[in-house]
């Protein structure tokens, strides 16, 4: 007599997802009941290592700009993105950041030639011709900076998981820096970095003896 062969029965698809959520959920239990037990999560806890190489000086260039102003600004920057025909709960985000940064004004003395300076016979009067104030780049500083709110859409939280540069704040960033560089523009700062200039120069060439001291801009 022949025994009939049994086929392995097929596990549902819904059973193999019920047991993969029940995996995650027993793989986070006991992350949690480990944090919570005193001695264990010094034992699992994690470590970080600095295997950074050293720094390398790859460049030096000699500057003549007298820094002469520093603006601090800081700026809200709420950045929205919509996808069309699709809810912000599927696809968009939502960016609340704080961004913090210098400007800094200055003067490039290097600009300044022969035909800008002029002295009189007896080295008592002093005339000189400088370049307008301009402004530098604005720097943002990372530990003024930061996100208060992040509201990303299901499709974009999966996409971060296969991302190299998961919750990148590059976009709202580069906006800050565009507006703390608008607002620079607007705040006198290369006005005062005149003014300071000036003074600075009058100040030094009347300690080496000179009694009048005119400083100019260009009109």
């Amino acid at each position: 007599m022949t025994t009939p062969i049994r086929r392995p029965r097929r596990v549902p698809g819904w059973a193999k997802a019920v047991a993969a959520v029940a995996l995650v959920l027993v793989v986070l239990f006991a992350g949690l009941r480990l944090s919570v037990i005193p001695g264990l999560k010094g034992l699992f806890g994690s470590e970080t290592h600095d295997r950074s190489g050293p720094a390398l000086l790859e460049s030096v260039q000699d500057l003549s700009r007298y820094e002469a102003a520093s603006g601090n600004f800081q700026v809200v920057v709420d950045l929205e993105k919509d996808t069309r025909f699709l809810p912000d709960a599927v696809r968009g985000s939502r960016t609340l950041y704080v961004g913090a940064g210098t400007v800094d004004a200055y003067v490039d003395l290097g600009k300044v030639g022969r035909d800008d300076v002029t002295v009189d016979e007896d080295r008592t009067s002093a005339t000189l011709r400088l370049p307008h104030a301009a402004l530098g780049a604005p720097a943002l500083d990372p530990e003024r900076s930061y996100a208060v709110s992040k509201q990303r859409g299901l499709l974009d939280r999966l996409g971060d998981l296969f991302s190299d540069n998961p919750n990148g704040e590059q976009a709202v960033q580069k906006l800050a820096v565009r507006h703390i560089a608008e607002a620079a523009k607007e705040s006198g700062l290369t006005e005062r970095a005149e003014s300071n200039t000036k003074e600075m120069l009058q100040n030094l060439l009347r300690s080496l003896g000179f009694k009048e001291v005119r400083v100019t801009f260009p009109e």
